[in-house]
């Protein structure tokens, strides 16, 4: 397969099927975002290192800048935009960093929603070790995590 080529990828993106032609080694980040034009989707060491480019695959977190969108056939990709209710109504963990000031600059928090929302599907009550063992992978040089871990346990209804 030549780099140039392209296929077709069909898949369910914040609930809605999309079906594009696109070269074959685009990343799933790169797709979502200069394809679907979702920017809430960073990115920043396009290693996989930061954490920034996380989105959900079938409700497990992944990073999209390692993950070719082709890989993506079939599947369900939740992004940050898909989030929040339709009307723009916050989920209570988004709520939650907003309340809890859990971002600065904002470049990891999509990231970290994305890695939080994953840790609270599969643990509805984590204890901060947990919070702080799943966002481990992501970096935020902004926060010193403690509000990030703050607002995760208050949306879980955990917070001390």
């Amino acid at each position: 397969m030549s780099p140039a080529e392209t296929l077709t990828v069909a898949l369910t993106v914040n609930g809605e099927a999309v079906t594009r032609d696109i070269p074959a080694r685009l990343s799933l980040a790169d797709f979502l975002r200069e394809e679907l034009r979702l920017t809430g989707t960073h990115l920043g060491c396009e290693h996989g290192v930061c954490g920034a480019c996380t989105v959900l695959l079938d409700g497990e977190p992944v990073r999209g800048c390692l993950m070719l969108a082709v890989q993506a056939r079939g599947r369900a990709v939740t992004t940050v935009e898909g989030l929040a209710a339709t009307d723009g109504t916050l989920t209570p963990l988004q709520a939650a960093f907003q309340k809890h000031h859990a971002l600065q600059c904002g470049f990891c928090t999509p990231g970290m929603l994305m890695t939080a929302t994953a840790l609270l599907a599969e643990t509805p009550h984590p204890t901060a070790d947990e919070v702080r063992d799943a966002i481990s992978g992501n970096i935020c040089r902004c926060t010193g995590y403690v509000q990030i871990v703050e607002a995760v346990l208050d949306a879980a209804g955990t917070a001390p």
